[in-house]
């Protein structure tokens, strides 16, 4: 007798671990559920972007991956520079697609905390009054008490299956958006001029 796992991973190596390539119609037996909200405040995804920051005179994007600018910049990190990030923290209600986003220095739980407090205000003067349920994925970030705290007793905190982003699909899509239409939409040469540009 074969043990199911041995099983498993030889079909898994063929390309056949699916449940559709053995099944006879080729069906999958799991359908994806769908997560709907019903009114503006059921439910607010949240996420964490993590983007690097713009060495003065421009990064790579700017320059090239091979460019003279680039090899300096490589060098200095090198020897010991510290490497920037920037994290943009959004959140995005699910019914009515309004989004909330800050950059902030870090994904900490003290970090994610202060920015719902900061989103329920600015959701509040936008109509939201109450956010019914909070839908995350399983950060740190997101499961600190600091967080919780925030969240409150009248909030539920969902979180997401773990590598299932669809379940998160509308802030990772706007974060998407973001990036495409603000962050790599021109070159920047500092950080200087990102920020300028985000605040027109």
């Amino acid at each position: 007798m074969i043990n199911r796992r041995t099983v498993t991973r030889h079909l898994s190596s063929l390309g056949l671990g699916n449940r559709r390539f053995i099944d006879p119609g080729g069906d999958n037996n799991r359908k994806p559920g769908k997560i709907t909200a019903r009114w503006p405040g059921h439910m607010v995804h949240l996420d964490v972007k993590k983007v690097g920051r713009i060495p003065d005179g421009g990064g790579w994007r700017v320059h090239g991956r091979a460019s003279d600018q680039a090899k300096t910049v490589g060098r200095a990190k090198s020897a010991g520079a510290k490497r920037g990030h920037t994290y943009l923290h959004s959140a995005v209600d699910g019914f009515s697609r309004l989004s909330y986003t800050e950059p902030l220095p870090d994904e900490k739980g003290t970090t994610a905390a202060a920015f719902l407090a900061r989103a329920k205000v600015w959701f509040a003067a936008h109509g939201i009054t109450h956010i019914h349920r909070v839908v995350t994925d399983n950060g740190a970030c997101y499961r600190s008490g600091d967080f919780a705290c925030i969240v409150g007793q009248r909030t539920r905190h969902q979180k997401t299956k773990p590598y299932t982003q669809r379940h998160n699909g509308k802030v990772e899509r706007y974060q998407r958006i973001l990036a495409e239409e603000l962050l790599y939409a021109r070159e920047f040469r500092s950080e200087r001029c990102l920020v300028s540009r985000r605040r027109r």
